[in-house]
């Protein structure tokens, strides 16, 4: 699974600041536990992969699995080995520019240990401090 957008209107966008906390995706709308960020960095499109599949795994066929976050920042690289200027390279790999407290994914319809457990898990294969919820914080 492939994770980058189907079409873009612009190939090449710039870096930006990623300032302050997530105001949009700071609450469970889906699932009974998530994985929140508590910094804010880039996450690739292969580290939200890898935590799929560690999620998965760990869950096996139980549950539901909603990833929140999508790479639609292209971010752009020079060849090797070339010189200063000659414009901005082309794109490399995709990311999804994260805040703190934006939540990262969701589970639901299992027990609370093994989401805890897979979220753990999970937890490892990205580049940010993250922290476990669940939907009784917010009842």
């Amino acid at each position: 699974m492939r994770l980058q957008p189907k079409r873009v209107k612009y190939r090449k966008v710039q870096k930006g600041k990623l300032r302050g906390r997530a105001t949009r995706g700071t609450k469970l709308n889906f699932g009974e536990y998530g994985l929140m960020a508590q910094e804010t960095k880039w996450v690739t499109a292969r580290q939200i992969e890898a935590t799929r599949v560690t999620i998965v795994r760990s869950v096996g066929h139980e549950g539901r699995l909603w990833i929140r976050i999508f790479p639609d920042k292209a971010i752009t690289r020079k060849p090797l080995e070339t010189r200063m200027g000659k414009g901005k390279g082309e794109p490399d790999h995709w990311v999804a520019p994260v805040k703190a407290g934006r939540i990262l994914f969701e589970l639901g319809g299992i027990g609370e240990g093994r989401a805890k457990e897979a979220f753990r898990l999970a937890s490892r294969k990205l580049p940010l401090k993250t922290r476990i919820v669940s939907s009784e914080l917010w009842r």
